[in-house]
């Protein structure tokens, strides 16, 4: 997949491939590629690939340069996610401050939380995680339970959030709390800045089908944080929560959809191994797979399009992450059909080959981001206007 986004970005694409010629070398070179949202692998090589790229001021591409960032445009900065997801470089570990808590800091946040926490993030000195999800409030924000009780300048939360992704490398959470006892759904939450070193937050590890313990489950007792970190407005953090989960579904379209495109090369290349190119029904599923990656890629275009316009994307946006979930699970199912047996033969101390990790982590792509039923509701209501499910 190769783009050329014009004459005005074309020194800035060439200075971005000269640096990470010279630098992706190394150890950084033999972990290409590894990693992603759901995925810690090689934790400690990637957040050092972090601070290389710090070092070389290529993190916060958009962000003012006030706070540490370059101060480019939105074009200058999907040429560097997709000249580095071309390049196959490590999944950055800093991913969940980068592409949620900045963007949301900069939208909503006062003065002092930009110029207290931006700048560390650049840096690589402090980590963030996200405390959205509850036991009873997944797909279903909503419903969250933990609560915080303002106490002087201070406020005091108690609760428990999950699928906290990276928590146990967390420094800071941003959580979404209960800040009115007496409100419902919507109203009365609020966003929290949190600091996760503290006696009251209790981190604790959750491991995936893969082996990793990236997810973490994270426990609130009496845990406390300033009265001014309130992102936004008091009782307005179902908007904070929403821009942030707005932001998360558009920053991955060109870095997920190159991965795609590998896997189904890499799918193509286990079937000549195989043989299977001979049998008609497989060879059919395999076209069938080529084809829906480049549907992919000229959806994400069509988006990324829009976005430099300045346009509100499309349907297509809305509709993007239900079909991409759901056909990559298509495509590791087939790859893991293709390989047979081997498929199943894992490595020493649980240690799997990039086609079986991706297919485990897939499953859970129909889940995390909003699950595919909260997807089809959001299509039919949205976009069909199909009547509204019955609320009980």
């Amino acid at each position: 997949m190769e783009l050329d986004f014009g004459a005005a970005v074309r020194d800035f694409r060439d200075e971005l491939r000269d640096w990470l010629a010279e630098h992706l070398v190394g150890e950084f070179a033999a972990h290409r590629g590894v990693g992603g949202p759901t995925d810690g692998a090689a934790w400690e090589v990637r957040l050092a690939w972090d601070r290389e790229l710090s070092a070389g001021n290529w993190l916060g591409i958009s962000w003012p340069q006030e706070y540490g960032g370059r101060g480019l445009g939105l074009l200058e900065e999907i040429v560097f996610e997709y000249e580095y997801a071309r390049a196959n470089a490590p999944y950055r570990a800093t991913g969940n401050a980068l592409d949620l808590l900045g963007p949301m800091l900069l939208a909503m946040g006062s003065e002092e939380q930009k110029k207290r926490f931006l700048p560390p993030v650049l840096a690589v000195e402090e980590l963030w995680g996200q405390g959205f999800s509850e036991p009873g409030a997944g797909s279903d924000l909503a419903s969250v339970r933990t609560r915080a009780e303002r106490d002087g300048d201070q406020w005091v939360v108690n609760g428990q959030k999950v699928w906290t992704s990276f928590g146990i490398h967390a420094d800071w959470l941003y959580v979404l709390v209960r800040t009115d006892p007496d409100s419902q759904r919507h109203k009365g939450l609020s966003m929290l800045l949190v600091p996760a070193d503290q006696p009251g937050v209790d981190i604790r590890p959750i491991r995936n089908l893969a082996g990793q313990d990236e997810f973490a489950e994270v426990f609130f007792s009496d845990a406390r944080t300033g009265a001014d970190m309130v992102v936004g407005e008091v009782g307005q953090g179902w908007r904070t929560a929403m821009g942030t989960l707005g932001i998360e579904r558009g920053t991955t379209l060109l870095p997920q959809q190159l991965t795609f495109e590998r896997e189904a090369d890499a799918l193509i290349e286990l079937a000549r191994e195989r043989g299977a190119l001979h049998d008609p029904m497989l060879r059919r599923r395999i076209v069938d797979a080529w084809i829906s990656v480049r549907i992919m890629r000229t959806t994400n275009m069509r988006t990324v399009a829009e976005l430099v316009a300045g346009r509100t994307p499309g349907a297509q946006s809305t509709t993007a992450k239900l079909y991409a979930s759901t056909r990559h699970q298509q495509l590791g199912h087939l790859a893991m059909e293709l390989a047979g047996p081997a498929g199943q033969i894992i490595g020493e101390d649980y240690e799997l080959v990039t086609r079986q990790r991706s297919f485990l982590l897939s499953l859970a792509e129909t889940i995390y981001g909003g699950s595919s039923e909260i997807q089809r509701n959001i299509i039919g209501e949205q976009l069909l206007g199909l009547p509204k499910d019955p609320r009980p």
